[in-house]
């Protein structure tokens, strides 16, 4: 089995190390990582400007672009073969409700599904995650699965795993979306010149966090895995909108 592994950390963060030494027990590993921390990059493209492709001592790829630059690069063009899945991970940090929209961990991923190739984005929940072997291991799981049973249709999946041990987690759920409160306020600052600068505020806290869905499991102890689909129409407004256009 052949799997393309990527991230938005960056080639050298810890967490991509760990999912590469556990998925090489396993599979054929080639790491196409972001040269720089791309957290938030969701999934752009860069088009304005040629990429340049760099091989690290550890024999890890690294690009001077996106996540989903990365994995394009790579399955459209760097690798001979596509290969039989993408993973993408460890994220440091939840990707959990509306966290899927700007992230750029899940857009590796979603590019690969969007290529044609089964997909997986791995997170482990926590302010300053420690246990990247617990989230490891269970991402290694799952390509066993996968290689032991075809999944049967395209699959773009979602997975939070809890900052503990692997002994210490309660089982897997399989989850819905849940979504955070409005983001908390941008902080404004005075650079040396005392031009105003803007931080980007820190993220809402859990809103529809109720049973079933990711934020719950984890809560409880639980891996999260969630299926995503691309298809954004809301399906529900829609005859709303044709009634209101015929007004």
């Amino acid at each position: 089995m052949r799997i393309l592994l990527s991230n938005d950390d960056g080639y050298f963060s810890p967490g991509i190390e760990a999912l590469a030494r556990e998925l090489g027990k396993v599979a054929e590993v080639t790491v196409v990582a972001p040269e720089r921390d791309r957290s938030g990059a969701s999934n752009s493209l860069t088009l304005d400007r040629p990429l340049q492709l760099r091989r690290a001592a550890n024999g890890f790829y690294y690009v001077n672009g996106t996540p989903s630059d990365c994995v394009h690069l790579a399955v459209t063009g760097m690798l001979d073969m596509q290969p039989d899945m993408v993973v993408s991970g460890i994220n440091h940090g939840a990707n959990m409700g509306d966290d899927t929209i700007y992230s750029g961990t899940v857009a590796a991923a979603t590019e690969g599904y969007l290529l044609g190739v089964p997909s997986m984005a791995v997170s482990l929940v926590g302010r300053s995650p420690r246990h990247f072997e617990t989230a490891a291991c269970f991402a290694r799981e799952m390509v066993e699965r996968f290689q032991r049973s075809a999944f049967g249709e395209p699959a773009l999946l979602n997975v939070n795993v809890p900052d503990v041990t692997a002994d210490a987690l309660r089982g897997v759920r399989t989850t819905r979306l849940g979504k955070r409160h409005r983001a908390e306020p941008v902080i404004r600052e005075t650079n040396p010149r005392g031009e105003p600068i803007y931080w980007i505020g820190p993220v809402g806290e859990a809103a529809d966090a109720g049973e079933g869905t990711d934020f719950h499991a984890v809560a409880q102890g639980f891996i999260s895995i969630t299926p995503l689909q691309i298809d954004l129409t809301h399906t529900a407004q829609s005859s709303r909108l044709a009634r209101w256009m015929e007004s």
